[in-house]
């Protein structure tokens, strides 16, 4: 008794379904807004990525490994506006504060009338 002959597979279906599509390399800047004006270059050999906006030059620059890809820098980037942003407002004095003092509440029912 034979067995039975099993069906074949294209493999034309099967390598559209594991296509992936490429990753961004242009963002748009936190600081001018600009659409795809961020540029990151990595250099695996040296371990360094580098974060340049084309319009305002703002740079960023982070360690990379094997595995690091562009968009990653551009989220520690995001990440670190964000961090900087919070620390600046944390030593900065209240908006409302003022030098004068407050005059002494008089309360009713005091010694003094």
């Amino acid at each position: 008794m034979g067995k039975r002959k099993k069906s074949s597979r294209k493999p034309a279906a099967a390598s559209a379904a594991r296509r992936r599509e490429p990753l961004d390399t242009a963002f748009t800047c936190l600081f001018c807004h600009h659409d795809k004006s961020v540029t990151v270059r990595v250099d695996r050999k040296e371990g360094i990525a580098q974060l340049v906006c084309r319009v305002c030059d703002q740079r960023y620059q982070s360690k990379v490994n094997h595995l690091t890809e562009p968009i990653d820098i551009y989220s520690e980037w995001i990440d670190a506006a964000d961090a900087a942003q919070k620390d600046g407002q944390a030593h900065r004095r209240p908006l409302a504060s003022s030098s004068r003092l407050a005059p002494a509440p008089h309360y009713v029912g005091s010694d003094d009338d």
